[in-house]
């Protein structure tokens, strides 16, 4: 987080943390910056959500640091909309330098930004307005709109899996890596994040299984190293530990990032992978090319879940491989909503 310093005006205050920071001993100032830190991907995401809420704050004639509440229930507002509202008499609306919404974001993501300016303001020796009643108010508000338009990532079917590996051309370096990312994502149900930070000396191969040590997640924040064990496949074809195998025998290295990005080839040539690491936009449409436009990169962890339920598999042995920490989040994750597939009446004895 010591780069969004540079966000937010620090005072020199005494009770500053970049105060502390500045002032203190080598070994103090490690374990400050340690206690601020988080997953590699958290700490990308609150990067970008600070210069989200300085450019809204520009815009809107606001006060960025220290934010008053009627600053952070407009910020909030702002991200939930269905698009930017238009200015009056400006041409079709828009302000000039306004970036219009995509919107709206989910509400996990609204919380996300919050603890970001929250985390910003603890930097720079600020701290929120202790009575933030509005704005509790205001997010209540939004969690019931969101909450009856936003639906989580489709699960699919093996089946389907299988007949999105099979249209996959195996004869490009993009399929090899993609082929090999789909099986990989959903064996391990992995986030999405998780992908795009794999490095390849996180591999081990064993007689057993491939094992994938993490060091960080968003569930795992102090760096206990957790594994996850991916299994061979009796098919080929199918087999997330031989299609990783034939993925980095193309990548022809041993360290680095896992998935790259791949240049264009000229016809009938395989392109070399290069070493810059996909995001997580470029994972999420990978998925959605492959597996269709109803999907998403959460799509691998969710219908992993679901899987593993329909199969009898127990809640303790499915957050063994997902690092959940509790039964709920299995159940939020598993899609059997189907009333006619999945229903207790077919057993009734009549």
């Amino acid at each position: 987080m010591s780069e969004d310093l540079s966000l937010f005006p620090a005072p020199d205050a005494p009770h500053s943390l970049s105060h502390h920071l500045s002032r203190a001993s080598a070994k103090v100032a490690g374990f400050l910056e340690a206690g601020l830190q988080g997953a590699a991907n958290t700490e990308r995401a609150y990067t970008s959500d600070l210069k989200s809420y300085v450019t809204f704050c520009e815009q809107h004639g606001f006060v960025a640091v220290p934010a008053e509440v009627g600053t952070l229930t407009e910020y909030v507002a702002y991200l939930a909309s269905e698009k930017v509202e238009p200015a009056p008499g400006g041409n079709r609306g828009k302000k000039k330098g306004q970036q219009p919404l995509t919107g709206p974001h989910a509400l996990a993501t609204i919380k996300r930004h919050l603890a970001a300016i929250r985390k910003a303001h603890q930097l720079a020796g600020h701290r929120l307005p202790a009575t933030l009643d509005a704005l509790n108010i205001v997010m209540e508000g939004i969690a019931r709109t969101l909450g009856k338009r936003q639906e989580q990532a489709q699960a699919f079917t093996i089946e389907e899996l299988k007949q999105a590996i099979r249209r996959i051309d195996l004869e490009t370096s993009a399929g090899l890596r993609d082929r090999a990312l789909l099986l990989l994502g959903f064996a391990g149900a992995f986030r999405r994040s998780e992908l795009v930070d794999l490095n390849i000396e996180q591999l081990e191969f064993t007689e057993r299984a491939l094992l994938v040590h993490l060091a960080k997640s968003k569930t795992n924040q102090y760096g206990v190293v957790e594994d996850k064990a991916i299994f061979y496949a009796p098919n080929a074809d199918f087999c997330p530990v031989r299609c990783l195998r034939a993925w980095l025998k193309l990548l022809g290295r041993t360290t680095g990032p896992l998935f790259v990005k791949i240049p264009r080839a000229r016809p009938g040539q395989m392109a070399a992978p290069s070493d810059k690491r996909l995001s997580d936009i470029s994972i999420n449409k990978l998925v959605q090319k492959r597996l269709g436009p109803d999907y998403s990169a959460h799509s691998l962890r969710v219908s992993f879940v679901t899987v593993a339920v329909l199969n009898g598999q127990s809640h303790k042995a499915i957050k063994n491989q997902t690092k959940q920490k509790t039964d709920a989040m299995i159940e939020r994750y598993t899609q059997l909503n189907n009333v006619v597939s999945y229903n207790a009446a077919h057993a009734l004895g009549l």
